[in-house]
This record gives C-alpha cells, structure tokens and sequence, in this order.
C-alpha cells in the first residue's frame, strides 16, 4: 500500500481494521499534526498496519476485554511530526529512540518492529486518584501483557505501552514522588507474580 494522497486513499487507510475493536483511524490523531498542518500517515504503510495489528491484538485488546473501554490519548507519529515535537519539547523523544515505538512504519536499530500506543484505562482513574497508585495497573500488564516498554505519566495515570518484537519488559513512571524505574531485567522485582501488587486493584474495578 502506498502512503495515502487523496481522500478516499486516506479513507480506505483509517478503515483498517488492526483488530476487533481498533481500526487504523483510531491511532492517525496527533495534536501536534493538526496544529502545524502536518500530515501524520506512515510512509510504510504496510509496515505501520502490521504492527498496529500486533499492538492491538496482543495488548490493546486483552487490556479493554480486561478493564472495559481505554482511550488512545496518543499514538502513531510520522517521522516529521515527531521530529518537530522533539526540538520543540512537546513531550517526543528523538526519532531514533521512537523507531519501532511512536513511530510504527520505521524498523528499530536493530531491526525488530514495533508500535506504541499511550492510553487511558477510563474504569482505573477514580481508584488511581483516589490512592495514587498507578503501579497497580503496571503491575498487571508486566504479569499478564506481551508488552516491551511502559511509561506512566500523571494525568489519568496515561501511560504509553509499546509492543515491540523481542521485548524488553520494562516500566517507567513520571510520576511524582515515585519517578523512575520500577522494574527491567535484572532487577529483583522483574521475575515472578506481582498478584499483591494489584490485588486491590482488582477487587475494586475487577
């Protein structure tokens, strides 16, 4: 498939459908694209809908059939909206560190595909803002999710979740006062069940 030109190209693209419930469309939103005119769609797009398919059938869709309706805050970017969101410190990382992340149609340096998603559990907030504690939520995917990379930030307790081949398994947060890493190979905490970690978590929300 080439990168769409025209509008029924474009509208033919969004309906992709990744999985049961995610449609490419769902992930083409960017804040940045929109307000500096800048088209977001994949110059790969067959690469960006093959890892889209891996992101949603194997960790979006077990995570809403889990804890019910997530919201996309945030996701695929094209090289140049990401670029732009980095030397203007809106919240990117380089475009290197985003190959095979936010930036599905691109192979990492090593070669693996991949793709990142940053969501919002809706049903997690209200216990989230109630008790702070996010790592309930990181916790359950380390346990349950093939994911690679977690990154948990303050409002709604978003975090970007990336699948990615050969994954790495490791979890971040920007979230004060618990900023860092919480777990990654070699770390004590990264093998193993984390049921306590979460037990409240799901008595409350299930």
């Amino acid at each position: 498939m080439r990168q769409p030109k025209t509008v029924r190209a474009l509208e033919a693209f969004g309906r992709v459908r990744l999985s049961e419930n995610f449609f490419m469309r769902d992930f083409l939103y960017s804040e940045i694209a929109v307000i500096n005119g800048f088209q977001n769609l994949p110059d790969d797009p067959d690469l960006a809908i093959a890892a889209g398919k891996r992101l949603c059938g194997e960790l979006l869709e077990p995570l809403q059939a889990k804890f019910g309706r997530i919201s996309v805050r945030s996701s695929y970017r094209s090289p140049e909206v990401n670029h732009f969101g980095n030397i203007n410190k809106l919240n990117c990382g380089s475009n290197d560190s985003n190959f095979a992340g936010h930036i599905w149609d691109r192979h990492d340096a090593k070669g693996r595909m991949g793709a990142t998603a940053c969501v919002i559990v809706n049903r997690f907030i209200p216990y989230y803002e109630r008790t702070g504690d996010w790592e309930a939520m990181a916790w359950w995917v380390h346990d349950h999710l093939p994911y690679s990379d977690m990154e948990f930030f303050p409002k709604f307790a978003a975090f970007n979740l990336q699948w990615r081949e050969d994954p790495i398994r490791g979890i971040y947060s920007f979230i004060p006062p618990r900023r860092g890493r919480l777990t990654e190979p070699g770390k004590p905490n990264w093998a193993g069940r984390h049921d306590e970690a979460y037990a409240a978590m799901l008595e409350e929300i299930g």
